[in-house]
């Protein structure tokens, strides 16, 4: 199964110049996002990992489900003010504005290992300032799955040169 095949593309969304990826397309059809799951799955098995963290939100639909069958902990990654406990934050750029995430300061251990997972990647940004979140709580980062990599947009090679293990699932240019 092309899993190329299942993603929406969307010109000018959500601002002109951009071309978003859709994957609602992907997971509204049970046999491929049952794939993409299954391949997320499979790409683990590559890493040591203790927990599995996703990036609000569409991160969470894949993560929560390979959480599900691997019957490791899932951390949220969230928009800012959205956790209620204490937290960690780190503000970040996107291509089109600025953000911050945080991570509840008791979900990660010290050296516990974690594996991050996201629906796409384009610049970077938002997985680099996941990893930070993570090391913030003293954890160590696995490695990152990507459902979507965004390449000419050189998000992957930014993390890699920082030490990072990456992978994807489906490659498509981000203009």
């Amino acid at each position: 199964m092309n899993l190329k095949d299942f993603i929406r593309s969307i010109q000018d969304y959500p601002k002109k110049g951009i071309l978003f990826r859709d994957i609602t397309t992907l997971i509204k059809d049970k046999d491929a996002f049952a794939e993409a799951i299954n391949q997320i799955v499979e790409r683990s098995k590559n890493y040591d990992f203790d927990k599995i963290a996703a990036i609000e939100s569409r991160g969470f639909v894949f993560a929560s489900a390979v959480s599900y069958i691997l019957k490791k902990p899932f951390i949220m990654l969230r928009k800012k003010n959205k956790l209620p406990a204490e937290v960690h934050s780190v503000d970040f750029e996107l291509e089109y504005g600025t953000a911050t995430i945080e991570v509840h300061k008791d979900s990660i251990k010290r050296n516990e290992n974690v594996l991050i997972i996201d629906d796409l990647i384009a610049t970077g940004g938002t997985a680099e300032a996941a990893a930070k979140l993570i090391e913030m709580s003293k954890g160590k980062v696995s490695a990152f799955i990507f459902v979507i990599n965004l390449f000419d947009l050189n998000g992957c090679e930014l993390l890699e040169k920082k030490g990072y293990k990456v992978e994807n699932l489906i490659d498509f240019p981000g203009h």
